[in-house]
């Protein structure tokens, strides 16, 4: 009896980790890219979040840059109503007189409802440092106060 050889079975090749791998760093690099296509200038605006709790700013410092759009996000989550207000020492000593109920003609000026979220788009041209400040009696006095500063655009 003559043996015959045995045949080996052929094997699939499937990707193996090296695929894997490849397959992995191409999704970072292509998340990469859009990532800084997404920061590039004239993609759209910064969003830039600013909770209101306990009749506090949670968030009390942002920077940004000169030219850039900011879409500030306030969400009140207090039972009373607030206002962001930011602009320079002359704009505040306005405010503190109180003569505006309603802010909402001015992306610098909002008025915050209790319970809700509201949006501005703004674009500082100026690099310095600039207050927001809720004017309500007795908000400014209690700490509800944050700064934004613009750095030089570029």
């Amino acid at each position: 009896m003559t043996r015959q050889p045995t045949r080996q079975p052929t094997r699939q090749h499937r990707p193996g980790r090296f695929a894997l791998a490849g397959g992995i760093a191409l999704a970072l690099g292509l998340a990469g890219m859009a990532a800084a296509w997404a920061d590039a200038p004239g993609s759209g605006p910064l969003i830039v979040e600013i909770p209101i709790r306990y009749s506090h700013f949670v968030r009390d410092a942002v920077t940004v840059r000169a030219g850039v759009p900011v879409s500030f996000v306030l969400r009140n989550d207090d039972p009373i109503d607030h206002e962001w207000i930011v602009g320079d020492a002359g704009v505040h000593e306005h405010h503190r007189a109180g003569t505006e109920p309603i802010h909402a003609s001015r992306p610098t000026e909002l008025s915050v409802r209790a319970g809700s979220t509201a949006t501005t788009t703004v674009t500082f041209t100026e690099p310095g440092t600039y207050r927001y400040i809720c004017h309500l009696p007795g908000h400014e006095t209690y700490g509800m106060v944050g700064t934004v500063r613009v750095t030089p655009g570029g």
